[in-house]
């Protein structure tokens, strides 16, 4: 087979954490999140299966980018044992972003799970099926990053094994039917305190849970917070939802400030914006939340109903704290989509 296909995946925001793995990029507790609709990557695959051989060219941005090729071509030849005719296959591999890299916005989630979407649609292909297996999409997507496992499900996915649905460590499903329809409307505006790469990275920070003296409680708490957040999405409870969301990421930059080595991505304009959401919801009684990937930025999460008068105060208040005054506006999405 030659030929090209293209899809276009978006990031997605967690609302309770993966935060510590294990085995072949297997989580040690279930998580949960919103996907995004606007901050995408965008992935044009060129594929020529008939070779002898593995090849791949991968650009970045427009720009030739041999850092990253390594890191996909590692990725490519380590699931051989899923689609083993990549062995055999010459690849030209480009990639965009619609937001910075690399500065606490899940970039691996949106790039792998778009990756993880060419492969499937190229495997389809090659066996002659009319449908794309989503499930091995998101173990691919899995594989290359874990969290990048749930921008394969629409509006809000959950992977893990819990108690709580039939997901596993290997795949994400769906979870956005079982919650009341307000969550579906959400909002997710994108404070950027900082577009600079982080000092630290994911892969980094999930290397430093095996050796966290907190591993254990933290990998309860966070079971025991998913169960709790379920239910009060099911009954539409936004207080209780908008109070675990928080607490779950100021947990989670607890984690990093209490590994060892010790390290800390929150920036003085972090705590700025903080304060002064909280300041905010105690005024006015809106139910305007906050949480937070790993890095300094903020995700400012709210109901569609509020709209406006979030809007007017972001861009009055919030701004003053981002760089630039860059705020990115996102809400809830459908999942990837292919372009080509």
């Amino acid at each position: 087979m030659q030929g090209t296909v293209s899809w276009q995946s978006p990031s997605n925001i967690a609302l309770i954490k993966y935060w510590g793995k294990h085995g072949r990029q297997l989580p040690r507790n279930a998580s949960i999140s919103f996907t995004l609709s606007h901050c995408v990557s965008t992935t044009e695959m060129t594929v020529d299966t008939g070779g002898s051989e593995f090849n791949l060219e991968f650009y970045f941005e427009g720009q030739r980018n041999d850092a990253f090729g390594a890191r996909m071509e590692k990725f490519l030849l380590s699931i051989t044992d899923k689609l083993p005719w990549i062995g055999n296959t010459t690849f030209k591999i480009s990639s965009k972003n619609s937001f910075p890299h690399s500065s606490g916005i899940a970039s691996s989630a949106s790039a792998m799970s778009a990756v993880a979407m060419c492969l499937v649609d190229i495997d389809a292909q090659l066996q002659g099926k009319s449908y794309l297996d989503l499930p091995l999409a998101s173990e691919l997507a899995r594989l290359g990053s874990g969290s990048a496992s749930r921008s394969i499900i629409p509006s809000l996915g959950v992977w893990g094994e819990c108690h709580i649905t039939d997901s596993t460590d290997d795949y994400a499903i769906p979870y956005s039917d079982q919650v009341d329809p307000i969550f579906h409307t959400f909002h997710d505006d994108i404070l950027i305190v900082s577009a600079s790469e982080k000092s630290v990275s994911s892969s980094a920070g999930h290397q430093l849970m095996d050796q966290s003296v907190f591993a254990a409680a933290r990998y309860a708490l966070a079971n025991d917070r998913l169960k709790a957040l379920t239910g009060a999405m099911k009954e539409g409870d936004l207080e209780t939802f908008g109070s675990i969301v928080e607490d779950e990421a100021l947990t989670l930059h607890g984690l990093m400030m209490c590994s060892e080595p010790s390290f800390a991505l929150l920036e003085p304009n972090t705590l700025n914006l903080i304060n002064a959401i909280r300041a905010f919801r105690k005024d006015t009684a809106i139910p305007v939340y906050f949480t937070l990937d790993a890095g300094p930025n903020i995700h400012l999460l709210y109901p569609d109903q509020y709209t406006t008068e979030v809007g007017k105060w972001r861009d009055e208040v919030l701004a003053q704290y981002c760089e630039d005054n860059r705020i990115i506006t996102d809400q809830v999405g459908h999942g990837p989509k292919k372009l080509k």
